[in-house]
């Protein structure tokens, strides 16, 4: 039986939640604690719970706030090579982290920095481990997942390419829709084969749609990431993979498109869940 989880807002701080029938059943820990127990552990949790709370997407907190390590995939579909280099897929893994500051909750909204207008969208699979290790071969890395979110690697063009390395632009605070839930493992049949999609409604109320590919298209699949990336990394529970975004970015475009204050940003994958984040002009008034 899956289950989703997520973190929420609560007049006490945060808390880990179940999904369960409509409603969010506080658990004890945080998500990332309960990514390492064993699933009848949880649903007994789960079961034996007293606090639950009723569904209201704009409490929900990037499904794992806490997360040790967020390690993001950068070119990994043959489209998105295409678009942003001309040339051919590299030859490994292309490897950067996103700070936990970078996330934010799946409804929140995403505020343009005044300091750039590149604001560009990029939907992705996202993978949490599970069960922690180290030199995982390919042939048992699914067995250290515990689950899948969406997110939405939203990146600030000009400040990826201040350098050769693209931390900047990659870590804006709250910049990085995780959730809605972590879905568990036993609920997605084949990642490998899931929707990953990103729309934009627009200001006057028009849903365009920007991405559309299928995690069938990685160069780099799940069980071959995790192996790579426990060779120079012991991967531990809570850790989140973001497997990478396809084609149709905005810097790809002629002419290029960037995120503007009063349109919504639609992240889905097929059979994870839906995001919405509205974009809003931050305020800034100096220090």
């Amino acid at each position: 039986m899956g289950m989703r989880l997520g973190t929420i807002s609560t007049p006490a701080g945060s808390r880990a939640v179940a999904l369960v029938e409509g409603r969010l059943v506080e658990l004890e820990g945080s998500v990332r604690e309960l990514c390492a127990a064993e699933p009848d552990a949880l649903r007994a949790a789960i079961s034996a719970s007293t606090q639950s709370h009723d569904y209201d997407p704009q409490r929900l907190l990037p499904a794992i706030p806490d997360s040790g390590k967020v390690l993001a995939i950068g070119r990994n579909y043959a489209s998105h090579v295409a678009e942003m280099t001309g040339g051919p897929h590299p030859g490994k893994p292309v490897i950067f982290a996103r700070f936990k500051t970078s996330l934010c909750g799946p409804f929140a909204p995403v505020r343009r920095s005044h300091v750039s207008v590149q604001m560009d969208w990029e939907a992705e699979l996202a993978v949490v481990i599970g069960r922690p290790g180290r030199y995982i071969s390919e042939g048992s890395a699914m067995e250290h997942v515990f689950g899948y979110c969406a997110f939405n690697d939203i990146t600030y063009r000009d400040y990826q390419d201040h350098g050769p390395q693209w931390t900047p632009g990659k870590n804006f605070d709250a910049s990085g829709p995780l959730g809605p839930f972590i879905v568990t493992a036993d609920e997605v049949e084949n990642p490998g084969d899931l929707d990953v999609s990103c729309s934009v409604i627009l200001a006057a109320g028009t849903e365009e749609e920007r991405q559309s590919s299928n995690t069938s298209l990685l160069l780099y699949d799940i069980p071959r990431l995790i192996s790579y990336i426990s060779e120079f990394a012991t991967l531990e529970s809570g850790d989140v993979i973001a497997t990478g975004t396809p084609g149709g970015v905005g810097k790809g475009r002629q002419p290029q498109v960037w995120l503007e204050p009063g349109q919504t940003l639609i992240t889905r994958v097929e059979g994870v869940g839906e995001m919405r984040n509205e974009v809003l002009e931050e305020s800034w008034t100096g220090a």
